[in-house]
């Protein structure tokens, strides 16, 4: 635990979670990516952009082995950071605490509004980030059993969520067929179809809406600016609290608990990680082609394809991610793999900013304008290249300085004083 109030140094940091956070802030693209090269709501409804049999193949491949997961594997590692940045409560941690956390609010609002990336998480961490400060001493069991509660309750919240919008697409169905047939449509059926229109209003949007959308942020920077703070705000306003924050805590609860048991230092016996990345994997893996089979057998239907309100959802993402973490943890620990992954990961911060910058140019009025042009599979190529770039460029920063230049500036407005940044 740290128990100094400067920032942490090269000595003390933990490999484990530098490679773990590398390689789930490189997954996390896998999906970021499609609110950068396609209309905002291809997440919610995959098929504006899917436009033949290989686009499905990629669509599979990353909700079979990404979705949901490495926002899960980021958030664990966050719920850990916080527990490693406070340490034993020494004096002045706790305020440190905050103004770090205010600090991190501010870059996400960048992020969000400046370099007009519509699925900013950074104010969702952020948010998350003042809460956790008080359930920072709460012992591992504790925190384990809170998760595991939580983790049923939003199972429970989805399966709910997810009954009653099925009711009502029924009811818009019926009441389409009883207008056709001329009959009078009785007013509770009225009131179900009219909330169900608003609801695929929002996540399905018309044809006219899509291209109004894809002109604002092609067109130029000021455009897409004008059109992404209209989104984003809208976003911040219905999406946070009710979807997002609960989200992002429960498995940052979790993330709390692994650390406090030594699981995310790579503490536990190589058996240990074996077990969790096959069990996580096997549960993961199950829900995702059960979720990804239903989204495709109604031909992308909005209920089945929007996965984050699929009632197996939580399940299926956190098995996952423990599978991933059991695997990268095992590799890292009997092969020393992850030496690059660990320089990604001490620059996370400045790396996802460095993807909405990138994405920025590629995509939008800023620079290539690119947003809608390209098929799944050419926009994975982006990926790939942005992941090259990063694996090369972080270890050669490391080498020439203790940190990256965001995280610099970030414990610079954290502790009011600049660490050393250039090396000797």
């Amino acid at each position: 635990m740290v128990e100094t109030v400067g920032p942490v140094s090269e000595q003390q940091r933990i490999e484990s979670l530098d490679v773990l956070r590398g390689f789930a802030l490189l997954g996390i693209l896998l999906m970021n990516i499609i609110g950068f090269g396609f209309v905002a709501a291809a997440y919610t409804a995959p098929k504006l952009a899917i436009g033949g049999p290989l686009d499905v193949v990629v669509w599979f491949t990353t909700e079979l082995f990404a979705e949901g997961s490495m926002r899960t594997l980021f958030s664990l590692l966050f719920g850990a950071g916080v527990v490693l940045f406070l340490g034993r409560d020494s004096a002045g941690r706790g305020a440190l605490h905050f103004k770090r956390t205010f600090w991190l609010l501010a870059f996400g609002l960048l992020d969000g509004y400046v370099l007009l990336w519509t699925g900013d998480i950074l104010v969702t961490y952020a948010l998350a980030g003042f809460v956790l400060y008080f359930v920072r001493n709460v012992s591992g069991k504790k925190l384990l059993i809170s998760a595991g509660v939580l983790i049923v309750l939003l199972t429970l919240y989805n399966t709910a969520m997810y009954t009653g919008l099925s009711q009502m697409s029924a009811a818009a169905s019926h009441a389409e067929t009883l207008q056709v047939k001329g009959e009078v449509v009785p007013a509770d059926l009225a009131e179900l179809s009219e909330f169900w229109s608003e609801f695929s209003a929002d996540f399905n949007p018309t044809e006219a809406q899509l291209a109004e959308e894809l002109l604002a942020r092609k067109t130029s920077y000021t455009s897409a600016l004008v059109w992404t703070a209209s989104h984003n705000t809208e976003v911040l306003v219905s999406n946070v609290l009710p979807i997002l924050l609960p989200d992002a805590l429960v498995v940052m609860l979790l993330g709390m608990a692994l650390f406090k048991y030594g699981v995310l230092q790579g503490q536990l016996s190589p058996s240990f990680y074996l077990r969790m990345s096959i069990i996580g994997f096997a549960v993961g893996f199950a829900v995702n082609i059960f979720e990804i089979w239903r989204a495709y057998d109604s031909e992308f239907a909005l209920l089945p394809s929007f996965s984050v309100i699929q009632p197996s959802y939580h399940i299926g993402r956190i098995a996952l991610a423990l599978g991933w973490l059991g695997l990268v943890v095992r590799m890292h620990q009997s092969l020393g793999f992850g030496r690059r992954l660990a320089a990604v990961g001490r620059m996370a911060l400045t790396n996802y900013l460095m993807h909405s910058a990138i994405c920025l140019f590629v995509f939008t009025g800023a620079g290539l304008s690119l947003v809608g042009e390209l098929m799944r599979l050419q926009v994975y190529l982006v990926v790939f290249a942005i992941w090259i770039v990063q694996l090369w460029l972080s270890p050669w920063w490391l080498q020439r300085f203790h940190y990256g230049p965001v995280e610099w500036l970030w414990r610079m407005l954290t502790y009011g004083a600049a660490p050393k940044f250039a090396r000797d």
